[in-house]
């Protein structure tokens, strides 16, 4: 792959996110489907990390290996004590400085978090994406 040429540069920055495709996308994560989102690293294709069908929708998609494990994304802290737990302190002092952020914690899975999620490992990788697309969408799954 080659790299473009400058005159086809993307402008840097990035607009606030729009509420009506953010509800959109919400409603379809609710429903158990996937929608491509981005983050302040790369595009994803994600699911409601509680809806195991939906989940594994996204390993059927892009054919990834039933043992290699998805990352959650989290919209807030909060919502950290659902997916993991037995959280180090060093974990809970890089998650306040880094998140919102490309830093993704593996942590000990919580009771109820499914081998689909974990590829039948006991941890479990969490992030708090630093994209306002990504944040807005996560926290609005999370209050539905």
């Amino acid at each position: 792959m080659t790299r473009a040429s400058s005159r086809f540069s993307l402008p840097a920055r990035v607009d606030a996110p729009r509420p009506l495709p953010i509800r959109d996308a919400v409603a379809i994560l609710q429903r158990g489907g996937l929608v491509a989102f981005p983050t302040e690293t790369v595009y994803g294709l994600g699911a409601d990390a509680s809806n195991p069908a939906a989940v594994a929708r996204i390993y059927e998609v892009k054919g990834r290996p039933a043992g290699h494990p998805v990352i959650v994304h989290l919209g807030d802290i909060g919502q950290l004590a659902r997916w993991a737990r037995e959280i180090p302190e060093a974990a809970t002092k890089l998650a306040a400085r880094f998140w919102p952020g490309p830093l993704t914690l593996v942590l000990r899975r919580a009771p109820g978090v499914g081998d689909q999620l974990t590829g039948g490992q006991g941890t479990i990788g969490v992030r708090i994406p630093g994209h306002p697309v990504a944040l807005s969408s996560f926290g609005n799954l999370a209050e539905a």
